[in-house]
Order: structure tokens, then sequence, then C-alpha cells
């Protein structure tokens, strides 16, 4: 396993659950590209698929003002030196929670592509 990479996955669930934005966003290259499900739905113009930090803001930023109670419990972390595969449970008040997983790529230090897949 990667400790770099496994790292870098411990500092995004920091971030996340902390409402972050700004460590969050420095973990991400300018380009970085994010693709979600739930994007998809909420955005269908994105077709799911979002890039750029500002892209990125705007969808954690609603995020985290709309849910407040947002909570993403890991599960399990696997890593090496390019990728993280990250598992976890989707936790808010008063919702089912969601299993998740989630891919990680990673290219000098920073995530260049993030992937979400709901269980």
């Amino acid at each position: 396993m990667s400790n770099q990479s496994q790292q870098i996955a411990i500092r995004w669930f920091e971030a996340f659950n902390t409402k972050n934005l700004e460590n969050l966003l420095a973990l991400y290259d300018d380009e970085a590209q994010h693709y979600s499900p739930k994007l998809k739905i909420h955005q269908p113009e994105t077709k799911g698929l979002i890039t750029g930090k500002e892209a990125l803001r705007a969808w954690w930023q609603d995020a985290f003002d709309k849910l407040p109670t947002l909570h993403y419990k890991v599960t399990s972390l696997t890593a090496n030196t390019d990728r993280v595969f990250m598992e976890y449970i989707r936790q808010v008040k008063n919702e089912e929670d969601i299993l998740v997983a989630e891919v990680l790529e990673i290219k000098e230090e920073k995530i260049i592509s993030s992937r979400v897949y709901h269980g």
C-alpha cells in the first residue's frame, strides 16, 4: 500500500467531514475531473462529470449547505502509488445510509480524477 496515496485519502475524509472546502480543494489538481451519479441527477447537463476546482467548489458547497449533517464513515482504503480505492458509508440524519465506493487517481501528489459508485 502506498502510504502517500493513503495519506491523501485520509486528508480527504478529514476535510470532507469537517466541511473544510479549502483543504478539500487543495488536494486536487486545478483541472481535476469528478464523476458522480448524484451529479447526473442534480445537474443533468453535466452527464455526471465536472472539471476544475471551481466546479468542485460549487458542487461541494451546495452539498454542505443542503446537507449539514452529511458525514462519510470510512470502511476501507486500498492504495497504490497512483490510485486509492475508498469505501465508505454516506450518512445523513433522517436518510438511509448509502454504501459508496470512490476511486481517486493521483499524479504528483494531487488528485487528478475521482469517480463515485453507489451501492
